[in-house]
């Protein structure tokens, strides 16, 4: 008799450059049906099966999800798309499968919940007041001391979010942090007012099971364009010291939202008091993340987290020790992408070069931020390997040097 994998229903698997990989790896053990805001087009050599509905409708979603439910029998639910947790967490509650509680998943997408709990915890965090006016806003700043942070209580991946130097700065970054509040697909549309965490950035790449929670990898971040937070790189060093320093925080952090199981992305600062928690996000990283944690250790969070949204053990053991790290690339400034390249000779003779992505052609418009978003920002991605993150760092800037990005600026348009 043929075994039949468990069928896995994943929900807005998102593109092929950055969730890609995930889905690839969740079907070799899985067999796997998709929901969709649109038709299957790069995802269907990994699925068996596909519903086309909204996954922000919640009546849309149910109704896709009991449509593949009544033609195959789901072992689980997952998303990797942090706007849609709340919405597959009610979904895999109705199709009766394992997964975090609703309230768990709201208060992981809700900032201002997230805070009062790692507050109520004692969790190291920040400073942070919801707020509802200009005036309250400026209060709340006086208060906390500037730089403070603007920030969407309920949306994703530095949406909305800026630092505010002074008071002066304050009435355009808050109509800031207001759009972005207001995008669709955001949990509420408040605005926190956040104390400055100053430090390097990282996050620890988490895996939980029945409460207990192992920390896999720390990602040391690269930021740009201040006052805004985004990202431009991430490294991943499977001997990174800092690890054992950082690991208990993460799970206590964990601990306080109540999450039970999954794989988890906790964003933190290593402020001159210790490791602060900005944010604790229950899906996999974004920016090929996960991607970087395999190449440096072996351990494949897709897989992990297809495994325990099914109620399976997974694989927490590395079998390598190595570094990987991911360069966005940006152009100097905003306008139309006329040339795009690498040095040929080079491309051929980097063995560690894991991939070169462009994300944008000739012809297309690049728009880095404010005005622009992780979208129309990036030209394209760069992925490197080493036996350590000071090698990576290295190989990432050598090819960053043999790359080419001409722009012409939009006011050479006219």
């Amino acid at each position: 008799m043929t075994h039949q994998p468990p069928v896995l229903l994943v929900v807005a698997p998102g593109d092929s450059v950055y969730r890609g990989y995930c889905l690839e790896q969740v079907a070799s053990a899985y067999d796997i049906v998709v929901i969709t805001p649109g038709p299957i087009t790069w995802e269907e050599p990994h699925v068996i099966d596909h519903e086309v509905a909204d996954p922000h409708d919640p009546d849309a979603l149910l109704a896709a999800g009991q449509a593949l439910a009544g033609r195959h029998t789901i072992a689980g639910v997952l998303t990797w798309n942090e706007l849609l947790l709340v919405a597959t967490a009610h979904l895999a509650e109705a199709l009766g499968v394992k997964s975090n509680p609703v309230a768990v998943m709201h208060n992981c997408l809700d900032k201002h919940a997230t805070r009062a709990l790692l507050d109520r915890h004692g969790v190291p965090s920040a400073r942070s007041v919801q707020v509802a006016s200009l005036l309250e806003a400026a209060l709340v700043a006086e208060r906390i001391g500037y730089p403070v942070v603007l920030k969407p209580a309920g949306q994703a991946g530095s949406v909305g979010v800026i630092r505010v130097d002074a008071v002066e700065e304050l009435p355009r970054a808050l109509a800031f942090a207001t759009t972005g509040a207001a995008l669709h697909g955001g949990e509420n549309n408040e605005v926190l007012v956040e104390e400055y965490l100053d430090g390097p950035e990282i996050s620890v790449e988490c895996i939980t099971q029945n409460g207990s929670t192992t920390a896999v990898a720390v990602t040391r971040k690269q930021l740009g364009f201040a006052p805004y937070f985004e990202e431009t790189g991430h490294t991943v060093d499977a001997a990174d010291p800092l690890l054992d320093q950082v690991a208990p925080i993460a799970a206590a952090a964990i601990r306080a939202l109540g999450i039970d199981h999954g794989v988890q992305h906790v964003e933190m600062r290593l402020t001159a008091t210790g490791p602060r928690i900005i944010e604790v996000n229950g899906r996999i990283g974004g920016d090929l993340i996960g991607h970087l944690v395999r190449l440096a250790t072996g351990i494949d969070l897709p897989r992990a987290a297809a495994d325990l949204a099914c109620g399976t053990t997974p694989d927490l053991e590395p079998d390598r020790i190595r570094a990987a790290g991911i360069t966005l690339l940006h152009p100097e400034a905003s306008g139309i992408l006329t040339h795009r390249g690498a040095a040929e000779q080079f491309v051929d003779n980097a063995p560690w070069l894991e991939r070169l992505q462009w994300l944008r052609g000739p012809g297309d418009e690049i728009v880095l931020p404010p005005d622009g978003d992780v979208d129309l920002a990036r030209a394209g991605l760069v992925v490197v390997t080493g036996y350590d993150a000071t090698k990576v760092e290295q190989r990432l800037a050598e090819a960053a040097a043999h790359i080419t990005l001409t722009m012409l600026a939009a006011d050479e348009l006219s």
